[in-house]
C-alpha cells in the first residue's frame, strides 16, 4: 500500500526513548521515500496546524536525548467534535495520508477515535514508563526508568545503612506496580507494595521483624504511588509507632523516573517500533498498536491495549516475597 505523508506526534507523559522512535519513524519514511511531518505539543499541535517537514538533519545526535524534540501536551480541544475537526482540516492542508502517535492509552484512544471519524490511518508505538500497556513485553521507557530507581535505591540504601534507618520510597506507577516490583527486587527491598495486591500491614511488620532476626539493620520499603489502601505518609507513621526505635525516611522519586538518557535496552526497542510502525502501514495496518511480544514485532488493534492491561507477573510476586528477607 502506497502512502505519501505521515504525520508523527508524541502524545500525554514523555519517557526515556521517545527521541529513539522519532529518529526510526523518519529514516525509515526516508528509506521508503514518504515525507514525514512531525507535529509539536501532540493532539494540540495538530489543532494549531504547529506542523513541520521533518528531515535527516532534524533527527541527528537525538538518539541519547531523554524527554521529546517535537514536545509532548495533553489536549482538552482534542477531546471534543469540534478539536478533532480543526485537527482533521489542518492535517488536509498537509495531505497527510497517517498518523504515528507515540504515547499511552490515552494518546491511543484519541487516534482510535480521530481515525474513524475521519478515515485516516494511525498506528501507535507505546512510550510510558509504566509498562501497563497490553500488546507489548516492554513500553518504550520502562527500561530506562527501572535503571533510574534503582541507581537511585542503591544511592539511599547508603545512608540508609550508616544511620540504621528504614527508608520507603515512592516510585511511579499510578494504576501498575511494574516500576515498584521490578526495581524493589532489583534494589534487595524488603517489601514492595504495589496497586495489584492486597496490602496487609501485619505481614508487613513481620517482614521488619523476620528481617532484624536476620541481622538487617537497615531496610528499604517500596511503595508505588498507586498502593489503593495506605499511603507512603501513612505507612511509615504506622511504621514508626509500630518499631519506635527506627528512625524512618521518605523519599519520593517522583518525575526523576521520566528523565534521563535512554538505556540500550530502550533505544533499540524504540528504534525497531519505528521501523514496525512505518511498515505496519505499508503492509495495510491500522488503529493498531505496534509492539514487540516473544521478541518479534506484533500488533495489536487499538481497543485491545486500550482496554486490557499489562498483569503482573506471578513468579516475579512470588520471588519479591521470597527474596525480601
Amino acid at each position: 500500500m502506497k502512502i505519501n505523508r505521515v504525520g508523527l506526534l508524541t502524545s500525554g507523559g514523555d519517557s526515556p526513548g521517545m527521541n529513539a522512535a522519532i529518529r526510526s519513524v523518519v529514516k525509515t519514511c526516508i528509506h521508503y521515500d514518504i515525507e514525514c511531518f512531525g507535529i509539536r505539543r501532540g493532539y494540540q499541535g495538530l489543532i494549531e496546524n504547529d506542523i513541520f517537514k521533518l528531515k535527516s538533519k532534524d533527527v541527528k545526535q537525538i538518539i541519547q536525548l531523554g524527554g521529546t524534540v517535537i514536545k509532548t501536551a495533553r489536549s482538552e480541544a482534542f477531546r471534543t467534535a469540534e478539536g478533532r475537526k480543526l485537527a482533521y482540516q489542518n492535517a488536509q492542508k498537509h495531505a497527510l495520508e497517517a498518523l504515528v502517535v507515540i504515547g499511552g492509552d490515552g494518546s491511543f484512544t484519541g487516534a482510535s477515535i480521530f481515525g474513524k471519524e475521519y478515515n485516516i490511518k494511525t498506528i501507535g508505538l507505546p512510550g510510558t514508563i509504566d509498562n501497563d500497556i497490553y500488546g507489548t513485553d516492554n513500553t518504550i521507557g520502562f527500561d530506562t526508568a527501572l535503571n533510574t530507581v534503582m541507581e537511585a535505591i542503591d544511592k539511599i540504601r547508603d545512608t540508609a545503612s550508616s544511620h540504621e534507618r528504614l527508608f520507603f520510597v515512592e516510585v511511579m506507577g499510578r494504576d501498575a506496580g511494574f516500576i515498584a516490583l521490578n526495581s524493589g527486587i532489583a534494589s534487595g527491598a524488603i517489601e514492595i507494595l504495589v496497586p495489584e495486591t492486597k496490602y496487609n500491614l501485619e505481614s508487613f511488620f513481620k517482614n521488619i521483624e523476620k528481617g532484624a532476626k536476620h541481622g538487617k539493620i537497615s531496610n528499604i520499603v517500596v511503595v508505588s504511588e498507586g498502593e489503593k489502601e495506605t499511603n507512603i505518609y501513612e505507612l511509615a507513621k504506622r511504621t514508626k509507632e509500630r518499631f519506635p526505635h527506627y528512625e524512618t525516611r521518605i523519599s519520593i522519586l517522583g518525575h526523576i523516573q521520566r528523565g534521563g538518557s535512554p538505556t540500550c535496552a530502550d533505544r533499540v526497542l524504540a528504534s525497531r517500533l519505528g521501523v514496525a510502525a512505518i511498515e505496519g502501514l505499508l503492509e495495510g495496518q491500522n488503529a493498531v498498536m505496534a509492539g514487540i511480544k516473544a521478541n518479534q514485532v506484533h500488533y495489536t488493534p487499538f481497543e485491545e491495549a486500550i482496554q486490557k492491561r499489562n498483569e503482573l507477573d506471578a513468579h516475579l510476586l512470588k520471588t519479591a516475597t521470597i527474596l525480601a528477607i
